[in-house]
């Protein structure tokens, strides 16, 4: 079934462009498509291009979003950042401009990012990456997982846009500390790079209230799960989240690397990756993927 749906679904690539604003991004393969499922239970499936490497980039989000909670808590986190979803691009900066409260929307765009790494409580970017770097290790089950560095210096080069962002929040105080070295560290994880497999035991150990399905061990609580499969629901997909509810409906958060990382909870972790997006940052065909997986299980749960 999943070979069938890749095979349905990658004809649509070439509706789509890689991402090129990041310059090693534009090197990906347009035509890619690969798809993975682990199950609560460890049961892993797959078709397609299942070890192309690629990026997570936004998806890591969710993995300092995750720190965050576990390390400060919820009452911390949201004092600085939102949990509302909003109608303009991940790197918008106008509404965080316009509103009294210059506070981003929520952790999944890209201000709200930021913010969320600069509270974390680590001196430097290198503390910080390494602590972001174990929980993906253990939320992926992959020891071996790391920062694509071609891909970081690229990212690092090219960002002014997420520069403008931070200098305004700390302008606001919003965000507090040493703004380049917060912004390292937020270019450090969206380097990480994965395939759809790793992506996927991170979906299932969210989707089983932060037991690892393959590993066993206990990552997140349950807690930290569900506040981050909610946010997922409502913001994970830019600004493409009410129309992915709608088709899909189940919890996702999409990357420009191409990726998707979907949750079924109690039931399974799904990951896809296509670098092929659409005007609003999300995998063309990574997006039809599972639409139709959702339509054939009956994943739905919006």
């Amino acid at each position: 079934m999943l070979a069938a749906i890749v095979a349905n679904a990658r004809p649509r690539h070439s509706e789509g462009r890689v991402a090129t604003y990041i310059p090693e991004l534009g090197k990906a393969r347009p035509d890619a498509l690969g798809v993975a499922s682990v199950t609560v239970e460890g049961e892993v499936y797959g078709a397609g291009d299942r070890d192309y490497p690629f990026s997570i980039q936004s998806i890591s989000k969710l993995i300092s979003l995750a720190l965050a909670l576990t390390e400060l808590g919820e009452e911390t986190v949201f004092s600085r950042v939102g949990v509302d979803p909003t109608p303009d691009p991940f790197n918008s900066i106008m509404r965080l401009e316009m509103d009294r409260v210059h506070r981003p929307y929520n952790p999944l765009v890209n201000a709200g990012a930021i913010a969320v790494i600069s509270l974390l409580p680590y001196g430097r970017s290198e503390e910080r990456t390494a602590a972001i770097l174990d929980l993906a290790r253990r939320l992926t089950g992959n020891d071996a997982l790391s920062v694509n560095e071609e891909i970081y210096r690229s990212e690092r080069t090219t960002s002014d846009r997420n520069r403008a962002l931070a200098y305004f929040m700390r302008s606001t105080d919003v965000l507090s500390g040493d703004v380049e070295d917060v912004l390292d560290s937020y270019f450090r994880q969206c380097s990480i790079e994965a395939n759809v497999g790793d992506l996927a035991v991170m979906g299932a150990t969210l989707a089983a209230g932060g037991i690892n399905p393959a590993s066993g061990e206990r990552v997140l609580t349950s807690r930290v799960c569900r506040v981050v499969r909610a946010l997922m629901a409502t913001c994970g997909m830019y600004d493409g989240s009410g129309e992915f509810a709608i088709r899909v409906g189940i919890p996702a958060k999409s990357g420009v690397g191409g990726g998707i990382l979907a949750v079924v909870p109690r039931r399974m972790g799904i990951a896809v990756c296509g670098p092929a997006l659409d005007g609003k940052g999300n995998s063309i065909c990574g997006m039809q993927v599972l639409e139709e997986l959702s339509r054939e299980l009956r994943l739905r749960v919006l």
